[in-house]
C-alpha cells in the first residue's frame, strides 16, 4: 500500500510540476523540484496572477527569511480564498514547510478550477462532463470504452480515437496495431504535442506500466485535450458559418445584380426609341404615313407591351429584394439612384410624352376621323389605364411590415372585379371605332388589346404578389431555416404546383420531397401525405414549410455571422487568408470574401504584418439590421 501510494504522489508531482511550468513560461519561470520551488511562496503568487489576470500587490520577490516565506504563503492563501475556492486544512506553514501530499492537494484545487471547471456537457459537473466528452468522442471504437480516468487509458487506443475522430489527417486508427500499447500511447503524445500544441504533462509509464494510473494526473492532461479539440471545433462552426452565410447572400446579390443590369437595359432601350421618332420624317404622301403607323402599331403589340412587362418585372423585383432583407432582417438595398424607380419613371414619362407626340404626328397626316367616338374611347381607355396604374405603383410601392403589405393588396385586389366590367365598355367602343375605320386616335395611347394585355398583368402582378407576401409570412415565422434552405423548399414547391394553386396533390407532394432527397416508400409516403394535409386534401405552402422545418434546422443571422468572423479572427480586427483557410471555408468561397472585403487600415499582429489583411467589421456593417452594431462589437 505504501509503494501505491509513492507511486501515485511521484506521477501526480511530476505531472502538475508540467502544468505549472507551462502556465509560468509566460514570465520565465521554471519549477524544478515542485515542493521546493513552491514553498516560498512566489511561485504561488506567480501562478495565481497568470491564472486569474489579476495582480496580488506586493510580495517578497527573493525572500531569505522563513517569515517571509510565510508571508507570501498567506498572500496565495488569502487570494484564493477571497476567489471562493474552497480550501481544506491548508496552512501557510504546510507550504512553507514543504507537505508534500498538501500542496499537491492545493495545486490540484488550483487545476480543477482554472483548467477542468469550465468543462460543461449537457449540464453535468466538471469531472462527469470532461468523461462524457471523452465517451462521446470515442464511442465509434469497438476497442475503447472509457469508463473513468485510470485503468481505460492503459492502453493508450482512448488518447488514439481521440486524435483520429478529430484529425484523421494525423492518426490512421484502422491501421494501428492494437497491442502495442505503448507504441499507440507513445505515437498519440507525440502527435498531440507537436501537431496540436497539447503539453507533455504524462509519460507513457505513467500510464502504461501501472495497474491503476493516477486519475487527477490524467484529468489534467485529458483537459487540455478537451480544450485543444473544442478550440479547434469552434473555429471550424464559424468557418462553416461564414461560409454559409456568403452562400446565403449570393441569392440576393444576383437579385440586385438582377435588377440593376435590366433596368440599365430598360433605360437604354427607352432612349434609342425616343431616338428614332425624334429623328424619323414623312415624305408627304398618304403611303409613308400609313407605313409609318404600322412601324408604330408594332411598336405598340410588341415592343412597347415588352417593356411595360419589363417596367412592372423591375418594380415587382425591387419590392420582392427589400422584403427579403427585411426578412432576414439585413440592411435595405437602395439602387442607384440613376437606376432607381424614380429614374425609370421619369424616363418612362418622357417615353409616353415621345410616343403621344409620334402618335399626333402620325395621326394629323390622316384626316379621317372622328373625333366624338375616339374622344369618347380615348377618356374610358385612360381612365382605365390610370386606374392599371395606380393599382400597379400601389403595389410596386409596398413597403414595410409583410402583414400590413397582405393587407393593403388584399384590398387592392378587390378593386379588379369593377375593372372587368369597365373593360366591357371599353370593348363596345373599339367594336364602334372599328366598324368606323377608325385607325388611330389623338386622345389617348391605349388600345382595346393593349388595356385587355395590361389587366392580366396587373391582375398577375397582384395574385403573385398575395401568394408572395403570404408566403413570406410563412417563411418570416421560419426561424430554423436559412435563407438558402428557405428558397430550396419553395423553389421545390413552385416548381411541383402545376396549377398554381399554392397547394400540392398528394403525387406532387411525393415529387416534390423526393427531389430533396426524403424518399420514403409508397405507403410510409402516403401517411406523411394525410399527416401533414390533414382534411384539407392538399398540402399548402405553409403546411409544405412547416413540414420541412420538421425536418431540417439552423439560422443564420448577420449578428451570428459576425460572432463567426470573430471567431475566425481569434478576436483580431481584421482576418487574413490564412484565418479563412484553416476555418475549413472552401476555397471559392475564400477568394469570393478577399475580393469583396475592404483592406484592413488599423494596427496589425507581428506574426501577421507580411500578410494582406481584411476588414471584416466594415464589410458586414452593410449587413447588419443597425449601421452601428458592428462597430459595436469590435
Amino acid at each position: 500500500m505504501a509503494v501505491l501510494e509513492q507511486s501515485w504522489v511521484k506521477v501526480q508531482e511530476k505531472t502538475f510540476g508540467k502544468w505549472l511550468n507551462s502556465k509560468l513560461a509566460v514570465r520565465g519561470v521554471h519549477v524544478n523540484d515542485l515542493v521546493q520551488d513552491v514553498s516560498d511562496g512566489t511561485v504561488l503568487i506567480h501562478l495565481l496572477e497568470i491564472l486569474s489576470q489579476e495582480s496580488l500587490g506586493r510580495y517578497a520577490a527573493k525572500p531569505k527569511l522563513r517569515v517571509q516565506r510565510f508571508e507570501n504563503a498567506n498572500i496565495a492563501l488569502d487570494f484564493i480564498k477571497g476567489r471562493k475556492i474552497q480550501l481544506t486544512n491548508i496552512g501557510a506553514e504546510d507550504i512553507v514547510d514543504g507537505n508534500r501530499k498538501i500542496i499537491l492537494g492545493l495545486i490540484w484545487t488550483l487545476i480543477l478550477r482554472f483548467t477542468i471547471s469550465d468543462i460543461n456537457d449537457q449540464g453535468l459537473s466538471a469531472r462527469e462532463g470532461l468523461l462524457l466528452w471523452c465517451q462521446r468522442k470515442t464511442a465509434c471504437y469497438n476497442e475503447v470504452s472509457v469508463q473513468d480516468f485510470s485503468t481505460s487509458w492503459n492502453n493508450g487506443l482512448a488518447f488514439c480515437a481521440l486524435l483520429d475522430i478529430h484529425r484523421p489527417d494525423l492518426m490512421d486508427y484502422d491501421s494501428l496495431d492494437k497491442s502495442d500499447h505503448r507504441g499507440n500511447m507513445q505515437l498519440a503524445f507525440d502527435i498531440a504535442s507537436k501537431e496540436i500544441g497539447i503539453p507533455d504533462l504524462l509519460d507513457v509509464e505513467d500510464v502504461c506500466d501501472v495497474a491503476k494510473p493516477d486519475e487527477r494526473s490524467l484529468m489534467t492532461y485529458i483537459a487540455y485535450w478537451f480544450h485543444a479539440f473544442s478550440h479547434m471545433e469552434k473555429v471550424e462552426n464559424a468557418g462553416r458559418r461564414v461560409e454559409k452565410f456568403v452562400t446565403n447572400m449570393q441569392g440576393a446579390w444576383e437579385m440586385q445584380n438582377n435588377y440593376e443590369r435590366r433596368m440599365r437595359a430598360l433605360l437604354a432601350s427607352i432612349a434609342e426609341k425616343e431616338k428614332q421618332w425624334a429623328e424619323a420624317v414623312f415624305d408627304g404622301t398618304y403611303t409613308n404615313a400609313k407605313e409609318q403607323l404600322a412601324e408604330f402599331t408594332s411598336y405598340k403589340l410588341k415592343d412597347k407591351r415588352t417593356k411595360i412587362a419589363e417596367k412592372s418585372d423591375l418594380a415587382g423585383l425591387l419590392g420582392n429584394i427589400k422584403t427579403k432583407l427585411s426578412t432576414y432582417r439585413l440592411s435595405p438595398y437602395n439602387p442607384p439612384p440613376e437606376l432607381s424607380l424614380d429614374a425609370l419613371d421619369k424616363a418612362w414619362q418622357s417615353l409616353t410624352q415621345s410616343e403621344r407626340e409620334r402618335s399626333q404626328v402620325i395621326n394629323n397626316t390622316i384626316r379621317d376621323i372622328k373625333n366624338n367616338l375616339r374622344r369618347t374611347f380615348a377618356d374610358k381607355a385612360n381612365d382605365f389605364a390610370l386606374a392599371l396604374s395606380t393599382i400597379s405603383m400601389s403595389i410596386s410601392g409596398l413597403e414595410g411590415d409583410v402583414e400590413d403589405q397582405l393587407n393593403h393588396t388584399q384590398q387592392i385586389s378587390q378593386h379588379l372585379p369593377p375593372l372587368d366590367q369597365y373593360l366591357e365598355v371599353i370593348a363596345k367602343l373599339d367594336k364602334q371605332c372599328e366598324q368606323a375605320n377608325i385607325e388611330e386616335n389623338d386622345y389617348t395611347t391605349y388600345t382595346y388589346e393593349e388595356l385587355v394585355y395590361e389587366l392580366s398583368l396587373v391582375r398577375s402582378s397582384v395574385q403573385k404578389k398575395l401568394v408572395f407576401l403570404e408566403n413570406q409570412m410563412v417563411a418570416r415565422n421560419m426561424t430554423n431555416l436559412t435563407p438558402m434552405q428557405l428558397e430550396e423548399f419553395e423553389s421545390v414547391f413552385r416548381h411541383f404546383d402545376r396549377d398554381v394553386s399554392n397547394s400540392l396533390q398528394e403525387l406532387e407532394f411525393s415529387a416534390a420531397l423526393a427531389s430533396l432527397g426524403l424518399v420514403y416508400d409508397e405507403d410510409e409516403m402516403h401517411d406523411r401525405f394525410v399527416e401533414v394535409a390533414g382534411r384539407g386534401g392538399s398540402v399548402s405552402f405553409e403546411q409544405f414549410i412547416r413540414f420541412m422545418v420538421d425536418v431540417t434546422e439552423d439560422q443564420n443571422t448577420a449578428e451570428q455571422v459576425f460572432e463567426s468572423f470573430r471567431e475566425v479572427a481569434d478576436g483580431k480586427p481584421y482576418v487574413t487568408e490564412l484565418d479563412l483557410t484553416h476555418s475549413l471555408i472552401p476555397e471559392e468561397i475564400v477568394q469570393q470574401l478577399m475580393e469583396s472585403m475592404p483592406a484592413h487600415r488599423g494596427p496589425d499582429l507581428k506574426e501577421d504584418r507580411d500578410l494582406p489583411k481584411y476588414d471584416y467589421i466594415q464589410f458586414m456593417e452593410k449587413y447588419m439590421g443597425d449601421g452601428g452594431e458592428a462597430n459595436g462589437h469590435a
